[in-house]
């Protein structure tokens, strides 16, 4: 009897998938939750299952969805979260829009690479964990009410463009060789 050809073929759904999706009812409950506590261990929460979920399938192993699924709840909760911020007050609109730049271009571009038959996937880069860990700053300062929040978003949004640039600078060269 020949041997059996071993093939690996990644997971439909994986533990680090469910980890991810821990953050869709905490980008939900994000607006409705008002103390500072309540806030916090919400924003605690989405930081480790946003560490969990990457360390999970780096470990033991992806999905396909995953690796969509990840970007847009984070995405969704981002957006829930500095929502808030924007009613509050605490940010302008024009403050709220300079710290997600990078979420806006990916998302459209996402929407359009899957309208196009092209969905694709960008592989994290430096810039854009930067821009992360800055945004969750950000809102850490303004559940805590902490005058740093408009120096953070400031930093945050120079930091957004930076990150723009970084993922696009290799779609750049690959028009320019032509």
């Amino acid at each position: 009897m020949p041997d059996a050809e071993v093939t690996s073929k990644p997971a439909a759904f994986v533990v680090a998938d469910a980890i991810t999706l821990v953050r869709l009812p905490l980008a939900i409950a994000f607006p409705f939750f008002t103390s500072t506590s309540s806030r916090l261990l919400l924003l605690a929460l989405a930081c480790v299952t946003d560490l969990g979920d990457g360390w999970w399938a780096r470990r033991f192993g992806g999905s396909r969805i995953g690796v969509i699924l990840d970007p847009i709840v984070d995405k969704l909760f981002m957006a829930a979260a500095f929502g808030v911020v924007l009613f509050s007050g605490a940010l302008a609109w024009y403050e709220v829009v300079a710290l997600l730049p990078r979420d806006i271009v990916a998302s459209i571009a996402f929407f359009i690479t899957v309208g196009t038959g092209r969905a694709t996937t960008v592989p994290a880069r430096a810039g854009g964990k930067a821009v992360t860990v800055l945004q969750l700053l950000t809102l850490l300062a303004f559940v805590l009410g902490s005058t740093l929040i408009r120096p953070l978003a400031w930093a945050t949004a120079a930091v957004a463009l930076y990150a723009l640039y970084d993922y696009n600078s290799p779609f750049f060269r690959k028009l320019s060789n032509r």
